[in-house]
C-alpha cells in the first residue's frame, strides 16, 4: 500500500487483458478489514469468468480472484496483524441455509472475484466474520502465500468427499488429478479410502503416485468400455467392494463426465466437482437400476475451514508439490497459458511488495 492506495488487475470485458489500476485504500464498512494479500490462486473458474463467457454478478470492471490468502492491515482490532484465508464462499451466517450447515449455498453469499473486487490485487476489502486464521506456527513451515489454495482448491474436494459418506476402506475414483483432483484425491486416501487417479497426463498422475495414492491410470485414447474393464481389475488387485464405489469427477470436462457416470455401479455415488460449459449426453435411469446417487457442490463450509488447516498443517494434505509462483504483474501471461494447459500446477500469483 503506498501513498494510501492500493493496486488491482481489473477485468474490463471478457477475453481482454486484464489492466492494472490504482485506487485509493476504500472507507471500511463496520464488519470489514483490509487484508494485504499475500497470495491467490488462478481457478478454471476465473478462466470461466474470464474467456468462457460466464458472467460475473458483479458488473465489470471487476478485479477477479477467490483463492486468497493474506495478513489483516485494517479493520476489527481483534483481527489486524493476524494471518489469514479467506473463504471463496462467504455466508451471511443467518439464514435458513446457513443454520441448517449448508453455508456454502447460502443465498447471500458473498464471493471475492464475483460480488466484489477479489484477490488480483495488493489489497483486498472483506467480512471478517467467517475469516480462517492460519497459526503464526504453521508459517515457520509453510509460505502463507502457498496456502492460498486452501480457499477453494483443498477445500472444495473436501467438502464433496464429507457429502459423499466415504467410509475407510472404500473404493474411490477421481477422475482428473489437476487443480482440485490432486488434494481431492490426498483427501480421500486420508479418509481411509483405497484411491485410484485417473487422468490423460502421466505427469500428473506420477506426482499424485508420489504423495501416496495407489494407483494411477492414464485412460488417453481408451474408450468407455476399456476403462471399465481396467478399473473392475484394479478394485480385484486392491481387494475393495465391487460395488458401492465414490466416484468423483473433477476434471472439469465433458469427457470426464460421462467417464464418472459409466463407472456408476450399485449403490455408487457420483460427485460431480470440475466445472465445464460442455453439455454431456448420458442415461439418468441408471441411477435408478444401480440404486446409486449423483451429487454436487458450490465451495466449501466457511466452518469447516480450520479442519482443513490442521490437516495441512499436519502434513497429512500435501501443498508444496502441486502449486508454482508467479509474480502478480505475470497475471496475462498466465492466465493465456493457463488457458492453453501449458502448466502442470496450480498457478498461485504473488503482488510485489511494497
Amino acid at each position: 500500500m503506498e501513498n494510501g492506495k492500493i493496486f488491482s488487475w481489473q477485468m474490463t470485458s471478457p477475453k481482454e487483458p486484464f489492466q492494472k489500476v490504482e485506487k485509493p485504500v476504500p472507507e471500511l464498512k463496520p464488519g470489514e478489514v483490509l487484508v494485504k494479500v499475500a497470495g491467490c490462486g488462478v481457478c478454471h473458474t476465473d478462466l470461466s469468468f474470464w474467456y468462457y463467457g460466464v458472467q460475473t454478478r458483479h458488473e465489470l470492471p471487476l478485479t477477479l480472484g477467490h483463492e486468497i490468502s493474506g495478513r489483516v492491515v485494517a479493520g476489527d482490532s481483534a483481527w489486524i496483524g493476524k494471518a489469514v484465508i479467506i473463504p471463496a464462499v462467504l455466508p451471511c451466517g443467518e439464514c435458513d441455509f446457513c443454520r441448517k450447515g449448508r453455508s456454502n449455498i447460502c443465498r447471500k453469499q458473498l464471493m471475492p472475484g464475483n460480488d466484489f473486487d477479489g484477490g488480483f490485487a495488493s489489497h483486498v476489502v472483506v467480512p471478517s466474520r467467517f475469516l480462517c486464521e492460519v497459526p503464526q506456527a504453521m508459517l515457520q513451515n509453510y509460505p502463507l502465500s502457498h496456502l492460498s489454495v486452501i480457499a477453494d482448491a483443498v477445500s472444495t474436494p473436501y467438502q464433496v468427499v464429507a457429502k459423499s459418506e466415504l467410509e475407510a476402506g472404500d473404493f474411490a475414483i477421481v477422475i482428473g488429478v489437476g487443480g482440485i483432483g490432486a488434494y481431492g484425491a490426498q483427501i480421500a486416501r486420508i479418509k481411509g479410502a483405497k484411491v485410484l487417479a485417473l487422468d490423460i497426463n502421466d505427469e500428473k498422475l506420477q506426482m499424485v503416485k508420489e504423495v501416496g495414492i495407489e494407483e494411477t491410470l492414464n485412460v488417453k485414447g481408451m474408450d468407455v468400455k476399456a476403462v471399465k474393464a481396467k478399473v473392475k481389475e484394479i478394485a480385484g488387485q486392491l481387494n475393495v467392494p465391487r460395488y458401492g464405489w465414490k466416484i468423483y469427477e473433477m476434471s472439469g470436462t465433458g469427457a470426464g463426465q460421462e467417464l464418472a457416470f459409466n463407472l456408476l455401479t450399485f449403490g455408487s455415488t457420483l460427485s460431480v466437482v470440475g466445472f465445464t460449459m460442455e453439455k454431456v449426453n448420458i442415461r439418468l435411469s441408471n441411477l435408478m437400476a444401480f440404486d446409486a446417487k449423483a451429487i454436487g457442490t458450490w465451495g466449501c463450509r466457511a466452518e469447516l475451514y480450520p479442519e482443513i488447516v490442521e490437516l495441512v498443517a499436519r502434513g497429512k494434505i500435501q501443498i508444496a508439490p502441486f502449486v508454482q509462483i508467479f509474480a502478480l504483474d505475470e497475471i496475462n501471461r498466465v492466465f493465456q497459458e493457463t488457458l492453453e494447459h501449458r502448466y502442470l500446477k496450480r498457478s498461485i500469483l504473488v503482488p510485489e511488495e511494497d
